[in-house]
């Protein structure tokens, strides 16, 4: 009797863990969020038929202050650019609990393939990604 109790509360809590994640991964992605590394806030916001995010503002100012240009981007007529406003994330679209796109890192000047999920309902989880290799980072919802 004991052991069947126990297994009912186990298969309840499971389902209610499930339910929880699964409306977490429902939540969009839209807002502003502080960068694992703590010197930017980007806001992801819809554009257009997708979701894109920009460097909207600067925790750390960069090397050349609030006027740095995206001075390591291949594309050299592309370079003048200036970080604040630049959108790093663009062509964004959901895919159950995940959204995907790409991410620019305008450290490296290069984009890469990316995933974004909800990890909590102050996180998401920013991947980049190369081939099956993929480099996570956590962000936290800016007050």
């Amino acid at each position: 009797m004991i052991v069947r109790a126990l297994m009912g509360l186990v298969t309840s809590l499971a389902a209610l863990m499930l339910s929880a994640t699964t409306a977490l991964a429902a939540e969009p992605i839209s807002g502003r969020w502080v960068t694992e590394e703590r010197d930017a806030i980007v806001e992801i916001k819809p554009c257009g038929s997708t979701t894109c995010g920009t460097i909207a503002r600067f925790l750390v100012p960069p090397p050349d202050g609030l006027d740095q240009r995206d001075i390591n981007n291949p594309e050299p007529e592309l370079r003048r650019r200036r970080l604040l406003g630049l959108p790093i994330l663009t062509q964004f679209r959901r895919d159950d609990e995940l959204w995907r796109g790409r991410i620019y890192d305008p450290k490296s000047g290069k984009s890469y393939r990316s995933v974004i999920r909800r990890t909590g309902p102050n996180t998401i989880e920013v991947r980049g990604c190369i081939g099956p290799f993929c480099q996570a980072q956590v962000w936290r919802k800016a007050r």
